[in-house]
């Protein structure tokens, strides 16, 4: 299942870029995601490819990229008993942004501002079910709260948008730092039951299903990026 979804991605990525054209530049970046409601996550190195792409004229291009996360954890919306701590995680995330990239090019420094559509897919993801029975305990008012959930994993898109500097030394070598805020979500289903204890029912057992919870793919990266160009 994992394999076919990378191939679809790295699929999709090649078909983005036309084989007749000149790379605008090429890099390997290194960079980090603060989700909101979160757990900082690091990218699996060298799995992240960004800054693929072509010029469309001296000032606009599109990019794309791949970046492999380790997400530590994600934020579920569409619960009633949301909670600043994330409920998903950790897992693997696939990171694919497509985007269309105005740049101010000098001498030997450049400055972009960028903005797109993003698609993520997540594999090996796992519940924090600490995180869940605690916010759990707090909704209830319970003194103590068990939950057995099942989820199903759907990829997710959203809008995403930054900015990057970009300083070039003898022409072909360049160091990129940038910044870029995503907004987007993945279908989760939550089901399942939890269960706690009622001071006027007792031990009490709900079965409850969560068609509009969603995976929060909501923060911001931070990067550094090499750049090498051919122009």
């Amino acid at each position: 299942m994992l394999k076919n979804k990378l191939t679809i991605t790295l699929i999709f990525i090649a078909f983005l870029i036309p084989q007749d054209s000149k790379a605008q530049s090429i890099g390997v970046s290194f960079s980090y995601f603060l989700p909101k409601d979160g757990y900082f996550s690091a990218p699996i190195s060298p799995f992240s490819f960004r800054g693929l792409g072509f010029d469309v004229t001296n000032w606009f291009a599109l990019e794309t990229g791949i970046t492999l996360y380790r997400m530590s954890g994600l934020k579920v919306k569409g619960v009633p008993f949301e909670s600043k701590k994330p409920f998903v995680g950790p897992n693997f995330t696939f990171l694919v942004p497509v985007e269309g990239v105005i740049q101010i090019v000098g001498s030997s420094q450049e400055f972009k501002l960028r903005g797109g559509v993003f698609f993520f897919v997540g594999a090996g993801t796992k519940l924090n079910e600490g995180n869940i029975d605690r916010a759990i305990r707090e909704y209830e008012a319970w003194d103590v709260a068990n939950s057995n959930f099942d989820f199903e994993n759907h990829p997710g898109w959203g809008t995403h948008f930054g900015a990057e500097y970009v300083v070039y030394f003898k022409d072909q070598f360049g160091i990129s730092f940038g910044a870029n805020y995503f907004i987007g979500d993945a279908k989760l289903n939550l089901a399942g039951s939890y269960t706690g204890f009622e001071p006027l029912q007792g031990l009490t057992t709900r079965n409850v299903e969560f068609q509009d919870s969603k995976i929060d793919f909501t923060g911001f990266e931070i990067s550094l990026g090499l750049l090498f160009s051919n122009q």
